[in-house]
Parts: C-alpha cells; sequence; structure tokens
C-alpha cells in the first residue's frame, strides 16, 4: 500500500510540473514585450495578432464614466469625475476608425477625437487626438497593437518642460464595460502615474 501511494504522489507531481510549466510558457507569450525603452529611445512591435479589427469592439455609441487626476506628475491625488459620450465610425475600408468625444467640462462644453490609422505593413497602430482646445493635429500619436484582449500604444512627449513616455491602454476584455486610461512615466518607463480613466457602456 505504502508503495502505491508513493507512486501515485510520484505521478501527481509529475503532472503538476508539466501543467506548471505549461501555465509557465502561456505567462510568457502573453506578457511578450512589445515595447523597448533603450537609451531612451522607444521601440514598439506588434503583437502576433495585431489586426485592423482590433478596435471592431469599439464601433457605436457610448456612456462613458470619467476619472482625471486633478494634477499630473504632481503627488496629487484628487480626483474629478465627470460623464462623456463616444461615438466611433470606422472608415477607409476598416484600416482606420474615428472617434468623436463629447463633454461638458468645468461648465463648458468639450469637444475632442481620436483618428486611429492601422500599418498594414508594419502591423501597427496610430492614434492622434485633436480638440477644441487648439484644434491642432496631435504631433505625438501613441503607437502599439492590442494582445489578448489588451491593447497598449505609447509616444514620447514633454510634458512641464519635461521629457515623458505616454501610454494609452484599452482593455476590451470586458466588451461589454471596456476600459480606457492614460499614464506618464517621467523615468522612461520604469514607474508609471495613471492619470485618466474611462468606463464605458454601450447606449441603447
Amino acid at each position: 500500500m505504502y508503495t502505491l501511494c508513493t507512486s501515485l504522489k510520484l505521478i501527481i507531481c509529475s503532472i503538476l510540473s508539466v501543467l506548471c510549466s505549461i501555465s509557465y510558457a502561456q505567462a510568457q507569450k502573453k506578457t511578450e514585450q512589445l515595447v523597448i525603452i533603450k537609451d531612451k529611445e522607444l521601440i514598439v512591435k506588434p503583437s502576433a495578432s495585431s489586426s485592423e479589427a482590433d478596435f471592431d469592439f469599439l464601433q457605436g455609441k457610448w456612456k462613458v464614466q470619467n476619472k482625471m487626476l486633478k494634477k499630473r506628475l504632481d503627488n496629487n491625488n484628487e480626483w474629478i469625475e465627470f460623464e462623456s459620450t463616444l461615438h466611433l465610425t470606422k472608415v477607409l475600408t476598416g484600416l482606420g476608425n474615428i472617434e468623436n468625444f463629447y463633454s461638458s467640462f468645468n461648465g463648458n462644453d468639450f469637444e475632442g477625437m481620436a483618428i486611429r490609422l492601422f500599418n498594414s505593413q508594419t502591423k501597427l497602430w496610430k492614434v492622434y487626438w485633436v480638440d477644441i482646445n487648439g484644434c491642432t493635429m496631435d504631433e505625438h500619436p501613441v503607437t502599439g497593437s492590442f494582445q489578448d484582449g489588451v491593447g497598449k500604444f505609447y509616444t514620447k512627449d514633454s510634458f512641464n518642460g519635461k521629457e515623458i513616455i505616454v501610454l494609452y491602454q484599452w482593455d476590451a476584455t470586458d466588451i461589454l464595460h471596456p476600459k480606457w486610461s492614460q499614464a506618464y512615466s517621467e523615468d522612461y518607463g520604469q514607474t508609471w502615474e495613471f492619470n485618466w480613466y474611462m468606463v464605458l457602456t454601450k447606449n441603447s
């Protein structure tokens, strides 16, 4: 009986070891490094699954709950919450889309627009932003792709005279309530301050 129990334990341990190895390999695959920051340069690579269909989940009209940090990169913990609406339409036979963003902020109407373009050769998305504050096209579009339902898009920019890296992140793992967030890094990606969150609900 003792020998049988010992053998069963060995078999179970072997099976668990194999399963752990598989899980580790899958985890490594899921955390494939798609952005490299080297010598203060930003190198963004596409995921293996990147495609022009990545933003299909966002088509239509949405209600948006926003939570925005009052001051950025200032050790601030005060948040401003407000509502907005978002409308997305595919363009350029699906290789691009236009998002219209409408809100009322500080008692004034606000309108912004995201223009997203998919490069079928590089397999990367570029996202440009323009709004009523200046009405000029974003000179630093974020670049990236989706992997396992999460899209990460990066660019180098400046804020208050400091060079920063900007991250736009889409979490579409729950397509009924996708989430967007924005973060800044002052130390080339070692740490991030998330300063804006949006949670979306489809308009009926």
